[in-house]
């Protein structure tokens, strides 16, 4: 929103306006903005929880191992996470497909963290949101996210392609071009990116459709694998609000 509206105001040459277009500055401001958010409204939303008390319940040990240190914790207390995330960007943040992928999936999986601790606390079924439903979210939000990423003509990675002009003279010129590849970043390792197309070069011709196949297949893995991996942490010792702090920026 800022973003758009720094953009109307160069017009008028208001000096410092055009720092709202580097990223740098705006990256910054919502991780400024995320904590003030939290540390202002979190202390009165957690105090409101308990007043209401809605609050975690000892479980039973099958079910969840670490049932007894949540007990007492407020519950939903994800929502201030959830609002510390989506503000910050709706007010600094580009509107392009990662960002409108960013928020479907935030607010995709922050419902179904509210219909579990709902069904929790309110319909008192210590189990929460069947374990099926919570695959089926995770699962579906993955596909969305995958065959996204497939599909959509916005989306890309930057790599430097050979554009040749044929004149008098041949000319090779190097430019930075998006462009569609089944490529990822291996994290912590420079210039080592994976090919999930090379991982499957035994379909020859058809490697690259089977490479996106694959990909989509990974990354509803992964959406599932840290969905239910913040689940775990959830309650314990504030590791949900620093993981969702590392995921969020």
């Amino acid at each position: 929103m800022l973003y758009y509206l720094s953009q109307w105001l160069q017009r008028f040459e208001i000096p410092g306006i055009r720092v709202f277009t580097y990223i740098s500055f705006r990256a910054l401001t919502v991780i400024i903005l995320s904590l003030l958010i939290s540390a202002i409204f979190g202390k009165y939303f957690i105090n409101l929880l308990k007043r209401k008390q809605i609050l975690e319940t000892q479980r039973n040990a099958e079910i969840d191992p670490f049932g007894i240190t949540k007990t007492g914790v407020p519950s939903m207390g994800g929502i201030i996470i959830i609002v510390a995330i989506l503000v910050p960007c709706l007010l600094l943040g580009k509107f392009n497909i990662y960002m409108i992928l960013m928020l479907v999936t935030t607010i995709w999986l922050g419902t179904l963290g509210f219909l579990d601790d709902y069904i929790k606390i309110f319909k008192k079924d210590k189990k929460g949101l069947h374990g099926k439903f919570k695959i089926i979210g995770q699962v579906g939000l993955g596909l969305i996210v995958g065959l996204t990423l497939y599909l959509s003509p916005d989306m890309g990675i930057r790599e430097n392609v050979k554009v040749k002009k044929t004149a008098e003279n041949v000319e090779v010129v190097h430019t930075l071009k998006d462009i569609k590849s089944t490529k990822t970043t291996i994290p912590f390792f420079k210039n080592n990116n994976l090919d999930y197309a090379d991982m499957v070069s035994f379909f020859g011709e058809h490697s690259q459709k089977a490479g996106w196949i694959l990909f989509v297949l990974v990354t509803i893995l992964v959406v599932t694998a840290v969905s239910n991996g913040a689940n775990l942490n959830d309650g314990m010792d504030g590791m949900a609000a620093g993981n969702s702090a590392i995921i969020g920026f």
